[in-house]
C-alpha cells in the first residue's frame, strides 16, 4: 500500500511571523484521518520570519527532531544547552520528564525553513537529553544517510524508539532502493524538489505512507531532498 498525500492537502497555519504546514493533527488543525502514523506523531514544515521565533515553552514525553533546510535557528533550553542550528544540522531532544526551550531566528534578513518531527517514545519520564550533528551534502548525496536511530548506527543521533530516519539528496542521475524488514512500515516526506517512488511522482511537501511493501525504488525527477522513516 502506497498512500500519497499532496502538499496542498496538509493542515496550514499562518501567524504572520510563522508559516506552518502540518502533515498530522497539530494545535488548531485536527483531522481524525491524520492523527499520526505508527510512532510518527508530528511532521511540521515551518518557515520562520527573520528575527522571530518561539518563546520559552514546555515539552514532555516526546522525542523531538529538528531538521534545518535553510537559515539558522537559535536554541536555548532548561538543560543548559544554548546553540545555533544551521543549514544541514539535525537536533534531537528527548523531552522525557519535562523540559522548556525556546527557538528563534537570529538573522534579521534571512528566513528559516525547517522540519520539526515528534516521535512517540518507548518509555515515559526519561531523563531529558540533547544532541546535535551536522550532515553535509556529501553525507546525503545519492545515498540514504541515517540521521536518527535507536542504536546510533553509523554515527547517527540516538532515539528512544524503534524508528530510523534517513535523509537523502538525489540528483537527476541518482537512483536508490530501500528494502523493508518484515512487518515494517515507511513514511516519506519530500522536503524540496521532485522525485519518483515506485512510479509515483512526488513534489515538495508531499508525503507517502508505505505499508505491506517489500521495497521501494527512489529516483529524482529534479534534484530532491527527502526524509524516509522506517517505522514499526
Amino acid at each position: 500500500m502506497l498512500a500519497l498525500r499532496r502538499s496542498k492537502d496538509r493542515g496550514y497555519a499562518s501567524h504572520g511571523w510563522l508559516e506552518s504546514y502540518h502533515s498530522f493533527s497539530f494545535a488548531d488543525y485536527h483531522d481524525p484521518k491524520h492523527m499520526h502514523y505508527s510512532r510518527l506523531r508530528v511532521l511540521n514544515d515551518d518557515r520562520i520570519a527573520p528575527g522571530m521565533g518561539f518563546g520559552t515553552h514546555p515539552h514532555r514525553d516526546m522525542e523531538i527532531v529538528t531538521y534545518l533546510l535553510h537559515g539558522s535557528l537559535e536554541h536555548q533550553d532548561s538543560m543548559g544547552n544554548g546553540s545555533v542550528i544551521d543549514n544541514g544540522d539535525v537536533q534531537r531532544m528527548s523531552a522525557g520528564s519535562g523540559i522548556t526551550h525556546s527557538e528563534f531566528n537570529p538573522s534579521q534578513t534571512v528566513p528559516v525553513h525547517l522540519l520539526q518531527i515528534w516521535i512517540l517514545p518507548d518509555q515515559h519520564n526519561l531523563t531529558p537529553e540533547y544532541e546535535q550533528k551536522h550532515y553535509s551534502r556529501d553525507d546525503k548525496k545519492g545515498k540514504l544517510c541515517p540521521i536518527v536511530s535507536p542504536d546510533g548506527r553509523e554515527g547517527s543521533l540516538t532515539l528512544h524508539q524503534d524508528v530510523v530516519i534517513y535523509a537523502s539528496i538525489l540528483g537527476e542521475d541518482d537512483a536508490l532502493q530501500y528494502v523493508f524488514a518484515h512487518e515494517r512500515k515507511g513514511y516519506l516526506h519530500v522536503a524540496t524538489g521532485e522525485m519518483v517512488v515506485n512510479g509515483h511522482l512526488l513534489r515538495e511537501g508531499d508525503g507517502l505512507r508505505i505499508a505491506d511493501v517489500d521495497k521501494i525504488a527512489l529516483a529524482s525527477a529534479h534534484e530532491a531532498e527527502f526524509l524516509l522513516f522506517d517505522l514499526p
